[in-house]
């Protein structure tokens, strides 16, 4: 076998964690974790090493040693035992806290509050980013750790250190941000003191500047390649931590993704958008790798006990789907539930060998989902789950579910996004910059087409509302008048502000295709009152709230108004427009009433006329992704059917089928297909353009290769 000369960061696609605990020392089998390594064909290893433990015996006196730790050395045995069998290491750090000798030593270098009291977790204080346990302390250890084992780089999954709910009030934060900002401290979170906005957008800088300095330390001692790389959440609704996405994956030769498993909000699709979305950021040529838990997750957690297999596995099958590399996480080196050690190799072995169709690849894609981090801190403010994850979920899941490719694609990045798409959709993206919003006008000026809702743009990029609506070139003005009301977060007969619905104004319009039976929709959220110049029709109007209970009362107070809740209509330059002034994609993010996903389903359909390259048919709610290589057409369904019912706890895989499957080929002319999963290949049938594969059932997922 040929060599492979490239550095550690763009060759190693597999991964494992054991995740030490302080009582491992001398304890564990070394000859089963490498067979281990081997049933999964890991390539790289990341391993306990110091900072808030140390598993090595450390010279620094105030690094706390693990328990147990004894006459051994426990990160240096993983590491030789690794480097053995031809493994990249990655030493795992934990900066963002210390026990209290550390605290008592170094006063100054912990968080504190306004009174200049500590803040705890378990006995541990959490380190200040702007003090000397950042800038001088940690990168002694890693000097250290560097000089006598040389790892291949180093992850910190707390690197951030205390949430955004958190100001600390230490002398180095006061003194830092009245130099940088010219402002004291903020008193308390409040989004509408600028000087609390100021402090947010400085905080997110202050980790990225330990980032920086981070790896210069790591570049220095260890070599170019030596990497500090600190862990990520791939979620644009990220609102704990203050590590921005978007500076971290500019400035990184490799991701790696602490999301360890689904949450209650979305299901197993969001792993396969979270790779998508690192992906657009970091480029597709970057390694995305994600820690994946083996032990029990969802509604509570059982960190030593296995996790059903299944759910393990459809987890990491749907972030590879997205472009993720796997990486097996085990909390211990040490179990008596020793089930757990089969959930992660079926799927690593198959990674292993279809490689060749899962890297360097570029998605096909034709229709962009634009977020923003800005959009989330200061339109989410408080209340993100609401304002910003519900219409962002809404879109997610109505395209998932009408088997609709599409990519994420950040608010900054839409000129060198737009090439290969023509559709945006902006969920109600309140918060733009002037830039994105000219972004926005170029893309359609150029042809694309525009699907948005709600607030967008209405808000400057600090979140102040502004005086003109920078995106009235679509024929949209707003009268700056809401309408309905929020659902009540527990169910109420006497409650029905939001009560309310949509009548069908255009029954033959594209986005009202799948409603013949009936006049009126339900809706259940709130209204923008605009107005529309010719250039855009109402397919949709507003029925204002009226009584649910009793239901002798429940009655339409006013069955037809003039109130435009959808339009659309063309461009002049060619492309197409449609807002929608009611919040259909918050709704549907909340409700999954189908009726809402089929109105955001088919607005994008219609807004992308006939570039959308792929068709699915059949049963199921299937996750679809394309993607192009060089001479090849590679299409990722990944079947989810039944399988968001119970977060962290999937039993069955659910067949469906037939499935048929058409492919756009215009320029890449299809004479074979191979069924990756099956494992079964047969002639392509092209018609029209297109080649027409079948699957007579699929069980979890399968991965199509046209060539």
């Amino acid at each position: 076998m040929m060599k492979d000369d490239r550095p550690w960061y763009q060759r190693t696609h597999r991964w494992g964690q054991t995740n030490l605990t302080e009582r491992d020392a001398g304890g564990y089998n070394l000859d089963e974790w490498k067979a281990y390594w081997q049933a999964t064909r890991v390539q790289g290893l990341i391993i306990n090493a110091g900072g808030i433990v140390a598993y090595y015996p450390s010279s620094l006196d105030l690094q706390y040693k693990a328990e147990g730790l004894g006459n051994h050395d426990l990160f240096g045995e993983f590491s030789a035992a690794a480097r053995s069998e031809g493994l990249t290491v990655i030493a795992r750090m934990d900066v963002n806290r210390a026990a209290k000798e550390f605290y008592s030593a170094h006063p100054d270098w912990f968080v504190v509050n306004e009174e200049g009291e500590p803040l705890l977790s378990n006995g541990r204080y959490f380190s200040c980013v702007n003090s000397d346990y950042y800038k001088e302390y940690i990168p002694k250890v890693l000097e250290e750790i560097i000089d006598r084992y040389q790892p291949d780089g180093f992850a910190d999954n707390s690197w951030t250190g205390v949430p955004r709910s958190k100001i600390c009030y230490c002398i180095n934060c006061r003194d830092k941000f009245k130099r940088d900002s010219g402002y004291e401290l903020p008193k308390k979170t409040d989004f509408d003191d600028p000087v609390y906005r100021t402090w947010m957008r400085w905080s997110y800088d202050c980790r990225t500047a330990n980032w920086d300095l981070f790896n210069k330390v790591t570049n220095e001692a260890g070599g170019e390649d030596c990497l500090w790389i600190g862990m990520v959440h791939g979620t644009p609704i990220n609102t704990y931590s203050f590590g921005s996405l978007k500076a971290i994956a500019e400035r990184s030769k490799i991701i790696l993704c602490d999301q360890q498993s689904r949450n209650h909000e979305q299901g197993f699709e969001q792993n396969g958008l979270t790779g998508a979305l690192i992906h657009q950021l970091a480029g597709w040529d970057t390694l995305v790798a994600e820690s994946m838990a083996n032990y029990v997750t969802g509604r509570q957690m059982f960190r030593k006990a296995s996790n059903p297999p299944k759910e393990t596995q459809m987890w990491m099958v749907e972030g590879i789907s997205g472009g993720i590399s796997p990486w097996y996480h085990h909390i211990g080196a040490i179990h008596e539930d020793k089930r757990q050690f089969g959930n992660s190799p079926p799927i690593m072995q198959w990674h292993e060998v279809n490689d060749a169709y899962l890297y360097n690849r570029q998605p096909a894609a034709t229709i962009g989902l634009v977020w923003s981090e800005e959009n989330t801190d200061f339109y989410g403010r408080n209340d993100a789950k609401e304002r910003v994850a519900l219409p962002w979920q809404g879109f997610v899941r109505a395209m998932i579910r009408a088997r609709i490719p599409f990519v994420p694609v950040h608010a900054d990045h839409i000129d060198r996004s737009a090439e290969g798409l023509n559709v945006l959709v902006l969920p109600d993206l309140a918060v733009m910059s002037d830039s994105q919003c000219d972004a926005v006008r170029r893309f359609v000026d150029q042809g694309g087409s525009l699907v948005f809702t709600g607030a967008t743009a209405t808000l400057d990029e600090w979140g102040e509302p502004r005086n003109t609506f920078p995106l009235e070139w679509t024929g949209i003005r707003h009268e700056n008048r809401v309408d309905g009301a929020l659902q009540a977060k527990e169910f109420n007969l006497e409650l029905y502000e939001a009560h309310n619905y949509l009548r069908i104004a255009q029954a033959d319009h594209p986005v009202m295709r799948t409603f013949e039976d009936t006049s009126v929709l339900p809706f259940g959220g709130k209204l923008h009152h605009v107005t529309s110049d010719k250039t855009l029709e109402a397919v949709a109007t507003y029925i204002p709230s009226f009584p649910i209970y009793p239901p002798e009362f429940s009655w339409v107070r006013e069955p037809h108004t003039d109130t435009p809740a959808i339009v659309a209509g063309k461009h002049q330059s060619g492309g197409r427009v449609v807002y929608f002034a009611g919040d259909v994609d918050r709704c549907y993010g909340r409700t999954h009433l189908p009726d809402l996903g089929d109105l955001l389903s088919n607005a994008v359909r219609w807004a992308a006329e006939e570039g959308i390259p792929l068709q699915v048919e059949g049963p199921g709610y299937l996750d679809c992704k394309l993607y192009h290589q060089p001479g090849r057409i590679i299409v990722h369904i990944v079947n989810l059917s039944g399988a968001n019912l119970t977060p962290g706890a999937l039993e069955e895989f659910l067949p469906v089928g037939p499935i048929r499957v058409a492919i756009r080929v215009d320029d890449c002319p299809a004479e074979t297909v191979r069924l990756q999963v099956a494992e079964v290949s047969h002639p392509t049938e092209v018609r029209d353009g297109w080649a027409h594969v079948e699957l007579s059932s699929l069980v979890h997922h399968e991965l199509i290769v046209l060539e």
